[in-house]
Formats: C-alpha cells, sequence, structure tokens
C-alpha cells in the first residue's frame, strides 16, 4: 500500500487494465482519458504501400492503435520481413497474428528501440529502406536517428489522436474531489491534452508530481512548466510500478 493517489490519463481501456494492476498493488487510480483515436481513410497511395511492404527492410509499428489497423488492413497477407515494434503490448497485438516482432526488452521508448541489435542489423544493408506505421505526427526522433544511420525513412499515418470532449474545469474538479496527488501521461500528445485541459488551471495542475513515459516527454513538461516529472522510463505498469514505488507523495 502507497499514499499515492494518480490520475491516469491513457485510452479509456488501457486505463481500464492499469487501474486494476495499480488497485492490486494498493495504489489508488482514477481514470480521465485524454487521448482517442479514429482511423484515417484508406487513399491509394496508401494501399499501394500495403501492398509493397517487401521493399522495405524494416517496419516499425509505434502504437497498438497502429498494430490494430495494420492487422486489419493486411488482412494476413504478411510479408516476410523483419517486424518490429516501440513497446510489449504493441508487439502482441502483432505476434498474436503469428509475426515474430522484435521489440526492446527494457524500455519502451524510441532510444531502447534504436539500441535493438536486429534493427541495427536490417538498416546496415546498402539501400535501406525503413516503414513507420504511426499516428498523424510523432516518433520524429525515431526518423532522424534511422537517417542519420543511412537509413531512408518513410512514415505511413494510419489514423488520428484528439482529445475527447470534456466539461470546462473537469480536471481540477477530479484532482480535488478525489484527492489525487500525482498525475500519470503515457506520450508527448496526452501531456499536450493534459495541458490543454488544464486550461487557466495549469499553473495549479503544474504543482503535481507528473509521471512520464520517457526522456524528452519529460523535458516537455520542464520546459512547459511542470515542478517535479518523473521519468518512469517506460509506459508500461511495470515501469509505471516502479517509480510509483521510488517517490514519495
Amino acid at each position: 500500500m502507497t499514499d499515492w493517489r494518480v490520475l491516469l490519463t491513457r485510452p479509456a481501456e488501457e486505463s481500464a487494465a492499469l487501474v486494476a494492476t495499480l488497485s492490486d498493488a494498493g495504489i489508488f487510480s482514477s481514470s480521465l482519458p485524454l487521448l482517442d483515436t479514429e482511423p484515417l481513410p484508406i487513399t491509394p497511395a496508401q494501399q499501394a504501400v500495403f501492398d509493397d511492404l517487401g521493399r522495405y527492410c524494416a517496419v516499425i509499428v509505434v502504437s497498438k492503435p497502429a498494430a490494430r489497423l495494420t492487422v486489419q488492413r493486411l488482412d494476413r497477407r504478411w510479408p516476410q520481413l523483419p517486424w518490429f515494434s516501440v513497446g510489449a503490448a504493441t508487439a502482441q497485438v502483432l505476434a498474436d497474428q503469428g509475426l515474430d516482432v522484435h521489440y526492446p526488452q527494457t524500455g519502451d521508448d524510441s532510444e531502447a528501440l534504436l539500441a535493438l541489435p536486429a534493427l541495427r542489423e536490417a538498416i546496415a544493408r546498402p539501400g535501406a529502406r525503413v516503414l513507420i506505421l504511426r499516428g498523424e505526427g510523432g516518433r520524429e526522433l525515431l526518423a532522424e536517428r534511422l537517417r542519420e544511420q543511412g537509413a531512408s525513412v518513410e512514415y505511413l499515418a494510419l489514423y488520428r489522436r484528439f482529445l475527447p470532449a470534456y466539461d470546462v474545469g473537469v480536471l481540477m474538479q477530479r484532482i480535488q474531489l478525489e484527492r489525487l496527488n500525482g498525475l500519470v501521461v503515457s506520450s508527448g500528445q496526452g501531456f499536450l491534452h493534459l495541458q490543454a485541459l488544464a486550461g487557466p488551471d495549469w499553473p495549479l495542475v503544474a504543482q503535481l508530481p507528473l509521471f512520464v513515459p520517457s526522456p524528452r516527454v519529460c523535458e516537455m513538461a520542464r520546459a512547459a512548466g511542470a515542478e517535479k516529472v518523473v521519468d518512469c522510463r517506460g509506459a508500461s505498469a511495470a515501469a509505471l510500478l516502479v517509480a510509483l514505488r521510488s517517490s514519495v507523495p
């Protein structure tokens, strides 16, 4: 049992699972999803990419929504090439289709993925081409580093993220009503939505400890005025638990 009472901001389905995990560990949490997604229309150009995945030396799937949409659009027409994901949960969606997916065993961010020997080997060949399947925007660092290593990188956006509609002031009301003393975001986009929802209450919200998944989001939050930011070094439940147990409310 800990004294943490944290707000989770992941999409509803993911937050529900995390609430249960934290409860088993004696940690109170409340869910206020700040990210929702909707698929983007499939254009002829997008379909052409899916029909010719074999031209890439590696395909990187950066999120569970991207993995689910990939599964739907490929419809079991899986080319034999190296598949990669940023985290274990995304990898599992693809692995359920029988794919051998490489992902970091420790850490679930771009830096950890870039350190994978299998990815380094895949992009070492001359003329290496990498496809990143993602939502609109994001993972720019990943592409930059791959290009620095000589690979040609293309994006395919499969969905867009948006902030669900909430009443003005709902964030501060939830914090006060449930006596929350910590906030959790799982991505840079999630942090931006947190700040947007806080609105004029952001100076007060920024005083609460904020748990983030990576150094990049940590820097983003500090630059925006967050006073105590904890880098969990990953977005998994295990990483969050370690960070919560290592911190004092």
